[in-house]
C-alpha cells in the first residue's frame, strides 16, 4: 500500500468521525466538554485541572508569562492561574495537552522526533498568533492562540497512527499537503468540536494566502505560520523555504511596522512559547 493510499484511509476514518485516540487524550475530552458548560466555575475548573498534572504545570507556567502576568507577582497555585486566565484561555491549554498527547504513545524513535519538533512548531505559532491578534490584525487574541494551537491538530493525530504503516513519513512528501493534511486535519478538527470561525480560519491556512493588509482571523494565523522560527516537520524544505521569504516582508501598522512591534514584543513572545512548551 503507498502512502497516498494511506493518507486517504485515514482521511476516510476522519470524516466518518471512527478516531482512535489514546485513552489520556479521551479522559482530556471530557475536561474540554466540562469547560464547555455555562455553569462551570472558577473552583470547579481549578479542581479538574489539578487531576491532570501536566495540565496544571502549563497553566500556572502560562499565568506566570510575561503575556499574563503584568504585575509581576507570580502565581504558586492552579486556581489562582486559572483565575487569572479565564476560561477562554484555559480551553486553549487544554486543547493543547490534548494535541500533545496524541504523540504521547509514539514508541518509535523518528516519529517521536517529529511529533516534538511539530510541537515546537505550535508553540511558536500559537505565542506569535496571540501577539499578532492583540497588536496587528485586532481580532480576539484568545480565539487566536486557540486556532495556533489546534492548527496541526491533523499531523498530531498522523503521527499517532504512523506506527502501524512503517515507513509511512520516512521522507517529506507533498502528498501530506496536498491531501492528508486537510481532509485528515478537518475530520480530527470536527471530532474535537472546534468553532467555525477556527475551522475556517485554519483551511485558510491550508490553502494559503492570506487578505492583506492582514485583519482577519485566518490571516493571523497565516502570519503567524510564516514567521514561526520553527517549521512544521511535516511539510517538506521548500514550503518552509518560501514561508520564510514571504516573512521577510514588512508593513507599516499605525505609526509602527510589523517587524518593529515584533522586535518589542520579543520577550512576551518568547515567554508564551516557552510556557506552552513546559
Amino acid at each position: 500500500m503507498d502512502r497516498l493510499d494511506v493518507f486517504k484511509i485515514i482521511a476516510q476514518q476522519a470524516a466518518k468521525g471512527e478516531l482512535t485516540f489514546p485513552a489520556n487524550v479521551n479522559a482530556t475530552l471530557k475536561l474540554q466538554q466540562a469547560l464547555d458548560d455555562p455553569d462551570s466555575h472558577i473552583e470547579t475548573a481549578a479542581h479538574m485541572v489539578m487531576a491532570e498534572p501536566l495540565l496544571s504545570a502549563r497553566v500556572v507556567a502560562l499565568a506566570n508569562s510575561s503575556a499574563y502576568n503584568r504585575s509581576g507577582n507570580e502565581i504558586a497555585n492552579v486556581r489562582a492561574a486559572v483565575s487569572r486566565l479565564g476560561f477562554a484561555t484555559l480551553k486553549s491549554i487544554v486543547a493543547s495537552v490534548i494535541v500533545r498527547q496524541l504523540g504521547s504513545q509514539i514508541t518509535d524513535p523518528q516519529l517521536r522526533a517529529k511529533a516534538a519538533k511539530l510541537w515546537e512548531h505550535t508553540a511558536h505559532v500559537a505565542a506569535l498568533s496571540q501577539v499578532i491578534a492583540k497588536k496587528v490584525t485586532h481580532v480576539d487574541a484568545e480565539t487566536a492562540m486557540f486556532a495556533a494551537i489546534v492548527h496541526e491538530v491533523g499531523g498530531f493525530y498522523l503521527l499517532s497512527r504512523a506506527e502501524e504503516y512503517p515507513g509511512l513519513l520516512d521522507s517529506n512528501t507533498e502528498d501530506w499537503l496536498e491531501y492528508g493534511e486537510k481532509l485528515i486535519g478537518r475530520g480530527v478538527l470536527r471530532q474535537l468540536e472546534v468553532p467555525d470561525q477556527v475551522l475556517q480560519a485554519v483551511e485558510g491556512l491550508w490553502h494559503g494566502g492570506a487578505p492583506f493588509p492582514p485583519r482577519t482571523l485566518g490571516a493571523t494565523l497565516v502570519l503567524a505560520n510564516d514567521l514561526a522560527p520553527v517549521a512544521s516537520p511535516l511539510h517538506p524544505p521548500e514550503v518552509a523555504e518560501r514561508r520564510r521569504a514571504a516573512a521577510l516582508i514588512d508593513f507599516g501598522i499605525g505609526g509602527s511596522t510589523l517587524h518593529t512591534i515584533l522586535e518589542e514584543s520579543a520577550e512576551e513572545i518568547e515567554s508564551l512559547a516557552a510556557a506552552l512548551l513546559v
